[in-house]
Formats: structure tokens, C-alpha cells, sequence
């Protein structure tokens, strides 16, 4: 009598991997690297989401300075964004560099389409003090965006710009917040960074408020520092997190980003978006 015997039973095929968290950022590219739409996807790698981008205009930019600003055409702008929401899909949308009035406008039309958290970074100079949006774009900004951002992440210059509220020192963060409250976000965290004494950032709703405090670092490279935190917000809010615990886990990895930021160039090098790595 022969008996028959079992082949090797074939392994289960694999499981396709989960797609990470989806997070679009929208904004100017920074051809050094540190800032912009460079910065965003480093942060939203270091931080687990898979990132995407709609660049809305090229700078020509590095450690000393934006040299040059190139808008991109309102039709590219708006297919870079459609094409990434209508097939791949987001969690959270960043905006940072908007530069024109239009684009401002056309972005705004654009997010009203995505049914997700908004992160607006106000961006209105660069770090060397070179303009980066236009003056007619600011009421542009303020009525049709900022309505729109789940949160807005505006340090003090930006507060001025928005509402012309002047931010002296950490006292004045609550009256600022409120000022730009009224411009219709659901949340703002009012970056005290540019004041003296320790680093001292607000978020409010108007109703909760959290003080997010770190030591002040005595650092040159500082390139990027709010294009991360804001990205880092949206890389969170992905997640399904509270703005509360947004804020304080981009908080965190921006504090440990700055501590580690390097000298690149002859200017102010970028914050290390990679320094957990290099530890």
C-alpha cells in the first residue's frame, strides 16, 4: 500500500502594507533646501505621513536670501492639487508661501473641495527679511483663507501684518490670538519666538488655552523653523490628533530640529529635520 504524501503547504501571501497617513502641502519651493515645500516633506517623513505637494511658485533662494520669485500659472497650480486629491486622497492640507493675491483665491477655492484639517502658515517674509507675499494678497488671506484653517500658525510679525495688532512680549500673545480669532480659524497658535525671554507660543480657540514654553537656543540656523512646525501640526492632525496634542508633539520635534540646525552656505543654515537619525 502507498501512501501519499503532503506537499508543503504553501505560505499565506502577504499582506499589502497599510498606506500611511496623507498630508498635501501647499506652497513655495526653496531651492536650498531648508524651507518651503523642501521642508514640509522632510517633516512629514520624519514624522510618519506620506506627503504631497502642490508647488505654487519657485524661488530661487539660499542661505543668504531669496534671490528670486517665479508664481507658477493659476492652471498648474490648481491641476498639481486636483490630481492629488481626486485620485491618491488627504488627511491634512498645509499651505505656507502663497505670494499673490490670485493664488491666495485660487487655494482657497481649492481646499473647500477637501473635507480634512487645514494648516495655514501665514508665511509673509523669509527669514532673511525678503517679502514673500504680496501686500494685496493679505486681505485676500484674511478673507478667504484664514476663514477656512483649522488652525494658523502666525509668529508676531505676521499678527501685525493680519490684524496690526503689536506683540511686545509674552503678555501680549492672548490680545493677538484674539485678533486673529476674529478673522474666523478655528484654532491659532501665535508663535512668540522673535521675543525676548524663553520661547513661548499660544494656541487658543478662545475657550481653551495652552501655553507651549521651551528654553530659548542660542542658534544661528534657523532656516525653515515655521514651515516645520506648521507641517508637523498637519503631519499630527493626520493622525486623528487633537490640535492640543498636535501642537505639543510639533512643538517637540521642531524644539529637537532647531537644537540640531547646522551651517550651510555663507547665511543662516536650515533647522535638522533629520536629527533623530544622527543622535
Amino acid at each position: 500500500m502507498v501512501t501519499a504524501v503532503p506537499g508543503p503547504v504553501p505560505a499565506p501571501a502577504p499582506r499589502a502594507p497599510a498606506a500611511p497617513p496623507r498630508v498635501l502641502t501647499i506652497a513655495g519651493s526653496d531651492s536650498g533646501g531648508g524651507a518651503g515645500i523642501q521642508a514640509d516633506l522632510k517633516t512629514m517623513l520624519e514624522l510618519g505621513v506620506h506627503g504631497m505637494s502642490a508647488i505654487v511658485a519657485v524661488t530661487a533662494q539660499n542661505s543668504l536670501g531669496v534671490h528670486g520669485v517665479w508664481d507658477l500659472p493659476a492652471a498648474a497650480v490648481r491641476g498639481q492639487i486636483r490630481a492629488v486629491v481626486d485620485d491618491i486622497g488627504v488627511d491634512a492640507v498645509k499651505t505656507g508661501m502663497l505670494s499673490s493675491a490670485s493664488l491666495v483665491a485660487l487655494v482657497a477655492e481649492e481646499v473647500d473641495r477637501v473635507a480634512a484639517p487645514l494648516v495655514v502658515d501665514p508665511v509673509g517674509v523669509s527669514k532673511h527679511g525678503d517679502p514673500l507675499l504680496a501686500p494685496d494678497a493679505v486681505d485676500v488671506l484674511r478673507r478667504q483663507l484664514l476663514p477656512r484653517a483649522t488652525i494658523v500658525t502666525p509668529n508676531v510679525d505676521e499678527v501685525r501684518l493680519l490684524t496690526g495688532v503689536e506683540v511686545r512680549d509674552a503678555a501680549d500673545l492672548p490680545r493677538a490670538a484674539a485678533a486673529v480669532l476674529e478673522l474666523g480659524p478655528r484654532w491659532v497658535l501665535v508663535k512668540g519666538g522673535h521675543l525676548p525671554g524663553d520661547a513661548v507660543d499660544l494656541l487658543t480657540d478662545g475657550v481653551t488655552e495652552l501655553v507651549l514654553r521651551g528654553p530659548r537656543l542660542d542658534r544661528r540656523h534657523t532656516h525653515g523653523t515655521g514651515c516645520t512646525l506648521a507641517s508637523a501640526i498637519a503631519a499630527r492632525l493626520a493622525f486623528g490628533d487633537a490640535p492640543e496634542q498636535a501642537a505639543r508633539a510639533a512643538k517637540e520635534f521642531v524644539s529637537g530640529a532647531l537644537a540640531a540646525g547646522f551651517p550651510l552656505g555663507g547665511g543662516i543654515g536650515p533647522v535638522d529635520h533629520g536629527y533623530r537619525h544622527r543622535r
